[in-house]
This record gives C-alpha cells, sequence and structure tokens, in this order.
C-alpha cells in the first residue's frame, strides 16, 4: 500500500541513526553494535530499493490493474531529504532535552517536530502516489504534482510506448512529465491528440499533446508489464 510506503520511507531510515546514537551513548563499540547498525542500515537501504517501491505501489492495485512508480526529480528528492534531515534532528534535540528534565525547551521541540513531521509526511505521501497503472483498457498516469487528475490513455490511440528518441519528433505535440527526473524516460505516442490537464499550483491548465514523456522507477520492468497487457512496445516512431 502506498501509505504503508510512506510509513516506511518516513520511519525506517530512523534506525541507522537510532544505533549510531546509542552506540555513542554507550561504552566502547562492541562486534554486535557493528551487527546492528549493518542491519539497520541494511535496512534504510532497502525501503527505497526500486523493487521495493513497486511492490509497495502494486499493493494499491485493483484486480487486473499494474502499477508502476514513477521516478521522483533529483530537486524534490533532495527537497524530501533536507527535511527528513530537519525532522529527525529535532526529534533527536527533543529527546535529548527530555533527557536532560528542560521540559519547556522539550515542548518547544516536540511541537516543532510535530510540525515538520505533518509536512514531511503529506509531501512523501504525494512523492508515494506517483505511478503509471495498466488498465485493461489501456494506461493511467497517477501524478498528483503534474497531474490535476489521473490521465487515461486508451490502447486504440497508442501508437507505441518506448524509450524517449533524443531528438524530438517532427510536428508532435509533447508533454513532459518528468519533471528532470534522472533515467531512462519513456515516451508515449499517440495517434492524436489528448487533452492532458495538467496542474498548475492552484488552478489546472489543459494542453492537447501526442506525445507524453514520463520516467518510471524500473523502465524495462514497466515495458515489458506495458507489451503483456497488449500496449504496442518499441522504438520510438520518427
Amino acid at each position: 500500500r502506498t501509505l504503508s510506503l510512506t510509513v516506511v520511507r518516513t520511519v525506517v531510515p530512523l534506525a541507522p541513526l537510532a544505533a549510531v546514537g546509542a552506540v555513542a551513548a554507550g561504552s566502547d563499540p562492541t562486534p554486535l553494535d557493528a551487527a546492528v547498525l549493518a542491519v539497520a542500515t541494511g535496512a534504510a537501504t532497502w525501503a527505497f530499493a526500486p523493487f521495493v517501491t513497486d511492490e509497495f505501489v502494486d499493493g494499491s492495485s485493483y484486480g487486473p490493474e499494474r502499477r508502476f512508480a514513477l521516478r521522483t526529480a533529483v530537486p524534490v528528492a533532495v527537497a524530501a531529504l533536507v527535511t527528513w534531515t530537519l525532522t529527525a534532528g529535532l526529534m533527536a534535540g527533543t529527546v535529548v532535552l527530555l533527557v536532560d528534565s528542560r521540559w519547556l525547551l522539550a515542548i518547544v521541540g516536540g511541537a516543532a517536530t510535530a510540525a515538520m513531521a505533518v509536512v514531511l509526511a503529506r509531501a512523501l505521501h504525494q512523492l508515494s502516489k506517483r505511478w503509471l497503472v495498466l488498465v485493461p483498457t489501456g494506461l493511467v498516469l497517477h501524478d498528483p504534482l503534474a497531474l490535476a487528475e489521473p490521465q487515461l490513455f486508451f490502447r486504440r490511440t497508442v501508437r507505441m510506448l518506448g524509450p524517449a528518441a533524443a531528438e524530438v519528433p517532427e510536428a508532435a505535440a509533447t508533454v513532459d512529465l518528468t519533471g528532470g527526473a534522472a533515467g531512462l524516460a519513456l515516451a508515449l505516442d499517440l495517434d492524436e491528440h489528448v487533452e492532458v490537464l495538467l496542474r498548475r499550483r492552484r488552478d489546472a491548465l489543459t494542453v492537447p499533446a501526442d506525445r507524453v514523456l514520463f520516467t518510471p522507477l524500473r523502465p524495462a520492468a514497466t515495458l515489458d508489464a506495458a507489451r503483456d497487457h497488449r500496449l504496442p512496445v518499441g522504438a520510438e516512431p520518427a
């Protein structure tokens, strides 16, 4: 489930920090301390593995659907990391204040931590809800950061789905939903123009498109599944 993914990404990375803090507060490090730190670090790494992300995202699927997560743009990921780090730092500082019996400062720190945690949870959950859905009638792009509403593309309108060409095909009306994310971008080429409803802050903007770019977290797995769903998969037509 996507909610579970948000919880895992928020909580599990705290494990290595907690392990380091426990070792620092104790006596000389032992082999057991090193083992605990290794396990905690492995768990934090696992929480962000692409196949793990897709398993959580696909856990929210209905019936014959198949969901694949979209890759997060680097600036957005950095902003989320900074917010998480600040929240973790505030929480650690609040714990230290409680241990030192500095109650008033601890209350202030706890309130600040709670406020930051709400902001962080909302931001991470928005990122957890970005995916491509393969459905019986075609595919859906669900991206609350870029789209005002989920966008359905019927199978009959899809000319080709495949790696995006280095050069934009002539006369193509392209909508770029990659957000500048690193990794292999896929191009969805259509036989007809489709009205795409883009999010623009509090408003929405309708844009006609016959070519849509997006970056899945696992492009090869996405294309294999799209082929199984009888979508035309191959090189982007010129």
